[in-house]
């Protein structure tokens, strides 16, 4: 059993990573162009991202201030009105702020003294998603890293007890897909004879930015259960909780959920099962990061991600939403295998 797990976390690297990284990059400058070129346009990037945190700082809703947080949070010398800090408390202090806020507030937090993530938010998630067991995965590795291996415990019987799994990675998409829109990004940015007017710098930073948001403990969700598989109590928990996550918001979510089955269920077929559906979720990932990179050079392309990006549903849906837009298969042929070219 532990021999599979160094595949089943290669295959959770790839889910993570798949949608992403073809849109973390921006579009390379053009052919020829001098260091100082690419310097400058790199500066006027950040520019960019300074600006649109200005214009829509002064907002109200929690939502915007969100996005406007998470633009501000990678920028260096911010003023203090303008900070990731201030946006985000900001935002939670608004009316109508809901648990994606509580999420972003979890990086908001000194490593130096020990309060990463943020203990606030954590008991502020606690109230306000209960039934998420993404949130009671955040607190069983928080417990597991202090050595309370018996709250963990509970954690993990909370997790599964729970009613769904989201880690707000598409309210955060969200919050930036309506964030980014605000402003055009400037020709210097875009480049003269860009394909996209801009849309693939906007989807840098929209999926980019998402990529820094903070994931429940699915590792250590892993380790737990497998090393306490003979305790039949765990093991029903970690199944239960495998089922639960097989529909959560996210690929990680999934991988999980899927790599507890084919390694905690009895019955030969559902553990058949679960590896074939896993195979299937790593050729979705793989093909939305080929997308990815088509969005690049394809204004329509790059424009239809941010609109779903913009419809505030799972990251999971959006995979799967834009792979069925684009009539690209969400069943991996029968001689494909994970790490292989679609």
């Amino acid at each position: 059993m532990l021999g599979r797990r160094p595949l089943f976390f290669a295959l959770l690297l790839m889910a993570a990573s798949g949608p992403v990284l073809a849109a973390k990059t921006p579009a390379k400058a053009p052919a020829g162009a001098t260091d100082a070129q690419q310097g400058a346009r790199r500066q006027a990037l950040l520019q960019y991202q300074k600006d649109l945190v200005s214009v829509i700082a002064p907002q109200a809703d929690p939502i915007p201030l969100m996005g406007a947080a998470l633009l501000a949070r990678p920028l260096q010398d911010q003023p203090d009105f303008n900070s990731f800090h201030s946006l985000i408390d900001r935002a939670a202090a608004a009316q109508g702020a809901g648990p994606e806020i509580s999420w972003a507030r979890l990086t908001d937090c000194d490593a130096k003294a020990s309060d990463c993530p943020n203990s606030d938010a954590v008991s502020k998630l606690v109230q306000q998603a209960p039934d998420n067991a993404a949130v009671w995965l955040l607190k069983l590795g928080q417990d597991l890293r202090d050595g309370k291996n018996d709250d963990a415990r509970q954690d993990l019987a909370k997790a599964a007890s729970a009613k769904v799994y989201d880690d707000y990675t598409g309210a955060t998409l969200k919050a930036l897909a309506t964030t980014v829109t605000v402003l055009p990004p400037p020709t210097n940015v875009v480049g003269p004879l860009s394909a996209t007017n801009g849309a693939d710098v906007q989807l840098t930073l929209v999926f980019g930015l998402a990529e820094g948001q903070p994931q429940p403990a699915l590792q250590a969700t892993s380790r737990l259960c497998e090393e306490n598989a003979d305790k039949p109590a765990v093991k029903a928990d970690c199944l239960k909780l495998g089922k639960l996550l097989e529909w959560g918001s996210s690929p990680l979510a999934r991988s999980l959920g899927l790599h507890l089955r084919e390694v905690l269920a009895e019955d030969p077929a559902q553990q058949e099962d679960a590896k074939r559906l896993r195979r299937n979720l790593v050729w979705q990932v793989q093909s939305f990061s080929q997308l990815s990179v088509r969005a690049k050079g394809d204004t329509a392309v790059a424009q239809h991600l941010l609109v779903l990006a913009r419809s505030g549903g799972t990251q999971m849906s959006l995979v799967l939403t834009a792979l069925h837009d684009y009539n690209m298969p969400v069943d991996a042929p029968a001689d494909w295998e994970p790490g292989k070219a679609g």
